[in-house]
């Protein structure tokens, strides 16, 4: 499977916001927006004004970036909302939210989504009891998320659960920490989506 693989602090720099993309980098002083807050290349610090094409293009971007997709997986999840009821855009965003990478991420199993979709792609999680081992599998209401048994004496995992102990989990997963599960309550609503990006303008681009 395609990955980018070059610096992920150049992805916040370009998007000119944090992707948090580097776990507990992301809230240090080493974070690269915080010592660099324009974007990479020799140009970077040169003014630049976006056009209407520009401004939607990263809304794209950056919303690509923030869950680590590529761009035929991030049409196709757009192509998927259209056809929902509701918002092409608010579906887009619940579509990538529920993706079982970024929940994992958000049950504060993982410290990013890339080591969430690693970890997935290992064989560590069980949906309903049974293994998945698809990042973009599409988490569904009723579903019931769960470290395996094998794993949760790993040292990695530990280290990962005592890490992330108080970080804060939406409202739409319901996490047991005792028990190491979590339940989705329900599908996310775009205000429990906390990504700065404005869907419409990525719904425009397509549209064109």
């Amino acid at each position: 499977m395609a990955r980018y693989t070059d610096a992920s602090c150049k992805l916040c720099r370009r998007e000119g916001t944090k992707l948090f993309l580097k776990g507990d980098r992301c809230h240090s002083e080493k974070c690269a927006i915080s010592r660099r807050a324009y974007p990479p290349g020799q140009h970077g610090q040169g003014r630049k004004k976006n056009s209407e094409y520009g401004l939607q293009l990263r809304a794209k971007q950056m919303t690509k970036r923030f869950y680590g997709v590529l761009e035929k997986q991030f049409k196709g999840y757009y192509e998927m909302g259209v056809k929902m009821q509701g918002k092409a855009g608010d579906n887009l965003l619940i579509l990538l939210e529920t993706r079982l990478d970024n929940a994992v991420f958000r049950c504060g199993w993982a410290n990013s989504r890339a080591e969430a979709r690693q970890l997935v792609t290992h064989g560590h999680f069980t949906v309903n009891g049974k293994k998945v081992d698809i990042p973009s599998y599409l988490v569904k209401p009723g579903e019931v998320l769960s470290i395996k048994e094998g794993s949760r004496g790993s040292t990695k995992i530990k280290s990962v659960l005592e890490n992330n102990a108080s970080r804060p989990v939406p409202k739409w997963i319901d996490v047991d920490t005792n028990a190491v599960q979590a339940r989705i309550e329900a599908l996310p609503t775009r205000e429990e989506i906390d990504i700065e990006v404005d869907e419409t303008l990525i719904v425009e681009l397509y549209s064109k």
